[in-house]
């Protein structure tokens, strides 16, 4: 549309933009399935799939037939008048996931906000915990956005380092540790743990089977609230719905964002029944454009897609046949490959730096990524010596297969050697 090269407009986002991404140099303007096309048209497969915001592949012609739909006859009210849409979209959604409730908002970091409010709410007005003293209980490496009480739970310095003084409230303890974790709710004023099932943007890291288990009954135990932030997660992303349902666990608050709205807009939603949600009285907290009509009707559409078309289905068989062709192909410098459905990750060895032609693990895995978009995949790394992959559920077998050519190609031209 602009007529500029991929390098020009780099060079305006460098000038004129805040300096908050550290971007893999591909600059996209078209998407459709599983592929993106850059500005000079090169046609990449998409590994990241907007940090799984797209689980239902680029412009999905359903979805985006529901928003064009819709935009023609109404897209915003505010809260302030009823829509024709919202309760229709609300009974949808809390029908399809077994909620007796749903609070419409926009962005994931805005959901977990809103669980952060509520988990405490219900804190103070159901289990009589005094006023101002409610903990919220969260896993180190957890990561849900970079609002101010998304940083206060991080314990990623890259986040909160320089934005103090932080939420308080909040106790850290490690991932993956029930140990801890009933450690922690020793304390009479907890209201909530909330986790992640699976940790995304640290890496892909799967705890131990059972573990979701173990939560939910040590939440149950001690009178907390088990929160899954499943906004990666859920929605089809690793072979089941919720990632909670691979254990069969229902969580007493989901939080979900990305791909509800297919990646077509910023669309979230928390969850609760009716005994949690209700704590939240009018004019107690809201959103302009939580629930609005276009949202409402894209939402829908979201939904619809991922269970019509049985994509979580083909994430647990596609991840399964991506894991499989990795290992099968291994590689000398990856430690190992780790995920569920088609949220995976591999991770390089650390001992391999400045062994060859690269210093450390992350800058490895920044040149592998380099390649790989030379080679037609866009993946990104994560914490240094971390590369996810993650494309859109719609992928098939052939594409999955091409990908890891091209992952092995591109790891070999980078190493040097042959694998």
């Amino acid at each position: 549309m602009s007529g500029l090269t991929s390098q020009q407009i780099i060079s305006l986002e460098e000038k004129y933009g805040a300096h908050n991404y550290h971007q893999l140099p591909v600059v996209l303007a078209k998407g459709k399935g599983v592929h993106v096309w850059d500005v000079e048209g090169k046609q990449y497969l998409d590994f990241l799939s907007s940090y799984s915001a797209v689980n239902q592949g680029h412009c999905h012609p359903r979805i985006i037939k529901a928003m064009q739909d819709q935009a023609e006859i109404l897209t915003l009210t505010s809260r302030a008048f009823h829509s024709n849409l919202l309760g229709v979209y609300m009974e949808y959604i809390t029908t399809l996931l077994g909620y007796d409730k749903v609070l419409p908002m926009n962005t994931g970091v805005e959901a977990g906000e809103t669980a952060f409010k509520l988990a405490r709410r219900w804190g103070y007005d159901v289990k009589g915990i005094e006023k101002d003293k409610a903990i919220i209980i969260v896993p180190e490496h957890n990561f849900w956005g970079r609002s101010m009480a998304a940083i206060s739970s991080s314990t990623d310095p890259s986040s909160y380092g320089g934005f103090g003084p932080f939420l308080p409230g909040i106790i850290k303890i490690p991932y993956n540790n029930i140990t801890a974790l009933e450690e922690a709710l020793q304390d009479k004023n907890v209201a909530a743990f909330m986790m992640e099932p699976i940790q995304g943007e640290a890496g892909v890291v799967v705890p131990d089977e059972g573990y979701l288990t173990k939560v939910r009954a040590l939440c149950t135990k001690y009178n907390v609230l088990m929160v899954a932030d499943e906004v990666q997660t859920g929605i089809g992303r690793t072979g089941k719905m919720m990632a909670c349902d691979h254990e069969n666990v229902k969580p007493d608050i989901l939080i979900l964002g990305k791909a509800l709205s297919g990646g077509t807009m910023p669309v979230s939603a928390v969850l609760a029944n009716d005994d949690i949600m209700l704590v939240i009285k009018p004019g107690e907290h809201g959103s302009t454009f939580g629930g609005n009509p276009l949202a409402c009707r894209v939402a829908i559409a979201s939904l619809q897609v991922i269970v019509e078309e049985k994509l979580a289905e083909n994430a647990a068989k596609m991840g399964e046949v991506f894991r499989n062709e990795l290992n099968k192909n291994k590689m000398p410098i990856m430690e190992l490959v780790r995920g569920k459905g088609l949220l995976n990750a591999i991770v390089i060895k650390t001992h391999e730096s400045g062994e060859h032609n690269w210093n450390t693990p992350g800058e490895l895995a920044w040149n592998i990524c380099l390649k790989m978009r030379d080679n037609g995949l866009l993946a990104k790394p994560t914490h240094g010596n971390i590369i996810r992959f993650a494309p859109p559920l719609i992928i098939n077998e052939a594409q999955i297969k091409e990908a890891v050519n091209i992952i092995k190609t591109s790891v070999e031209q980078v190493v040097g050697v042959a694998i």
